[in-house]
């Protein structure tokens, strides 16, 4: 059970980085111009990493 719900947990989290992302575009894109670059890509890949180590893949 604790598996499993770890999974769903670690899916919804990664989906979440992911829409936060594209949110966050137009402030990203703003603060690039600036010289300050968001660490959005590191989340995502990192929460995406963690599913897929649960999801057994």
């Amino acid at each position: 059970m604790i598996p499993r719900l770890t999974k769903y947990v670690l899916f919804a989290a990664y989906q979440l980085s992911v829409a936060m992302g594209i949110a966050l575009l137009p402030v990203a894109l703003a603060a690039r111009r600036m010289g300050v670059t968001l660490p959005i890509r590191r989340l995502v890949e990192t929460t995406g990493t963690a599913y897929k180590r649960a999801a057994g893949r």
